[in-house]
């Protein structure tokens, strides 16, 4: 069975980047991609992916709470990703019920592997 995986980010480089990578490995199918926080809530009820991967730091920040990311991807496991890893990213990546936080510029060899940690027992 794959794990099931939608991937949130509104820059689009990063989403191809990011998606060429996830389909890269047999064991991910990437179910949808998202150009902001709305988007990806709205995905993630349709599609009830197991794994969210999410940039902190969208353009509609401001117009979705945390708390309310963190309440409508609760059956996901979510993991924020940012080209930022302090402390105020941190807390932002707690406040959306995030696993982890990924810097972006390790995505190409802790993305995978992470994803695959955090899926387990969720599919």
């Amino acid at each position: 069975m794959s794990i099931r995986v939608l991937l949130a980010d509104d820059h689009e480089s990063v989403r191809t980047a990011v998606s060429r990578l996830l389909k890269s490995d047999p064991e991910i199918e990437l179910v949808a991609e998202a150009a902001s926080f709305v988007q990806a809530v709205q995905l993630t009820a349709e599609l009830q992916p197991h794994v969210v991967v999410i940039d902190l730091h969208m353009r509609d920040e401001g117009h979705v709470s945390p708390l309310a990311i963190k309440s409508s991807l609760s059956d996901a496991k979510v993991l924020a990703i940012s080209i930022w890893n302090d402390d105020d990213a941190k807390a932002l990546a707690h406040s959306f019920g995030a696993l982890t936080l990924l810097d972006k510029i390790n995505l190409a060899h802790e993305l995978i592997p992470t994803i695959k940690q955090c899926a387990v027992g969720s599919q």
